[in-house]
């Protein structure tokens, strides 16, 4: 399925901000999925100002938030990241 001009908009907004990166990249290290608390210790930030990022992360399909008893745990959507790279490269020059 190709995304969306809208659907690349809202994904490259999401990755328009160093935090949000790091949490991306926590969750790669991590073999694709992170727990909320883990977040908390590689960044340096408030709980509101990473649930905030998280949301954002979240509504842009980014991740996807899987519920294990009172925690939370975020599995990074590898099908959109695939899809949203093959349509940036679209944009390159022939």
């Amino acid at each position: 399925m190709a995304l969306s001009l809208k659907q690349i908009e809202k994904i490259s907004k999401a990755l328009g901000d160093a935090n949000r990166l790091r949490i991306l990249q926590h969750i790669t290290k991590k073999g694709g999925c992170g727990q909320c608390s883990d977040i908390q210790d590689i960044i340096e930030l408030t709980q509101p100002s990473i649930s905030h990022h998280i949301k954002i992360l979240l509504e842009s399909g980014l991740i996807e938030q899987e519920k294990e008893g009172r925690h939370h745990k975020y599995n990074l959507n590898e099908q959109l990241v695939k899809e949203y790279t093959t349509a940036i490269n679209h944009f390159k020059p022939a």
